[in-house]
């Protein structure tokens, strides 16, 4: 297991960056997002999420699998497949009302707006043409520009993702690449057209440690120097320390708490947030057994009543099961989904207590 120092010393920045922040309208609203999938079993899948996104900054969603994390971002994107699900709510991007583009709208939003970098470029990239011409082919979608110059852009944008010798990766096919050079090559294309958001759905989680780490590292320099705002998605807490300037915890379809980076890692508030932190890896526990959260994540087609997270928690009380603890602002800055959030980790009921974050 390795660890990652932070993007930025994780302190609270200075008051007047705070204030031009604040000041500055967000580039993403979402207002009580739902996702349900209709069928034989009907699925609510992502169940009131609201955030919001300033310019520039990057957001981390973090849970277990089938919290809603990857249907969120889909949704965003407008990839649901509309006869088998239902999408409410809001989504505003850079002004824009997503669920109401119609599909010129969502053809200049999808690229020229958004991107996304899916979670196996080699399912995302189309097997029968070639890496350089699919990037290609995005250039003119979004720019008036003739094939020469679109080549010339995606072998730019290849180069910009550090492959090597990237006019012959350009003639390249899906397959005879490597998975870290496909990851690379998917954030050529995502990052073709120069895009205001780009949404990260697990994009290392098929990597070697290696490889994910250099990956991390690329989308890093690439955030500062597009200036773009990210949503990136993981189950890993040290990916999410490693990315993020805020943190979202998803469970069962809902946000269960929000806040700060630094203010979540250290100081969980959530008993799932601090059961996370304290089922992973430190360097401290050497010699003691790994803490895990019992049971497994709800079955989104069957939520249990009330807080969704009552069956695993050891705080859970008749309040937890009889009714969903409202989102509340918490902290400076924070928000919270609760009838008992914790004022530290217990040690004897969530194991060793959240990871270190280094400061530097």
């Amino acid at each position: 297991m390795f660890r990652f120092r932070p993007r930025h010393p994780l302190s609270t920045p200075p008051a007047e960056a705070t204030g031009a922040a604040a000041a500055e309208a967000p580039l993403v609203e979402v207002s009580d997002l739902t996702v349900e999938f209709t069928g034989s079993r009907k699925a609510s899948a992502v169940n009131g999420v609201s955030f919001s996104l300033p310019k520039g900054r990057v957001l981390g969603l973090l849970g277990e699998s089938g919290s809603g994390k990857s249907v969120t971002l889909r949704a965003l994107m407008r990839l649901l497949p509309p006869r088998r699900s239902r999408i409410g709510g809001r989504i505003l991007v850079d002004g824009q009302d997503v669920l109401a583009l119609d599909e010129k709208g969502l053809a200049h939003y999808r690229g020229g707006i958004a991107s996304m970098i899916f979670q196996e470029p080699i399912l995302a990239f189309d097997p029968v043409y070639t890496v350089g011409r699919q990037i290609a082919e995005a250039v003119r979608a979004h720019d008036a520009v003739d094939w020469a110059t679109a080549r010339a852009r995606a072998i730019e944008m290849l180069e910009h993702v550090q492959i090597p010798q990237a006019a012959r990766r350009y003639e390249s096919y899906p397959h005879e690449i490597s998975g870290g050079m496909r990851q690379r090559a998917m954030i050529a294309l995502a990052l073709s057209c120069r895009p205001k958001l780009l949404l990260a759905d697990e994009p290392t989680t098929a990597l070697d440690a290696t490889v994910q780490i250099q990956i991390l590292l690329l989308l890093r320099e690439l955030q500062k120097e597009f200036g773009m705002s990210v949503i990136f998605v993981t189950h890993d807490i040290g990916v999410a320390v490693e990315v993020s300037d805020r943190l979202a915890v998803m469970y069962g379809g809902r946000i269960v708490e929000e806040g700060d980076l630094a203010a979540v890692v250290r100081n969980p508030r959530h008993p799932y947030t601090a059961g996370l932190l304290a089922s992973t890896v430190t360097p401290g526990l050497r010699g003691r057994r790994l803490t895990t959260i019992p049971g497994a994540p709800p079955d989104l087609s069957d939520l249990p009543q009330g807080c969704a997270f009552a069956p695993r928690c050891a705080f859970a009380s008749a309040d937890c099961a009889a009714a969903v603890p409202p989102v509340r602002a918490f902290g400076q800055a924070g928000r919270l989904a609760c009838f008992h959030p914790l004022e530290s980790a217990v040690p004897g009921a969530l194991g060793p207590g959240p990871i270190a974050v280094p400061t530097a």
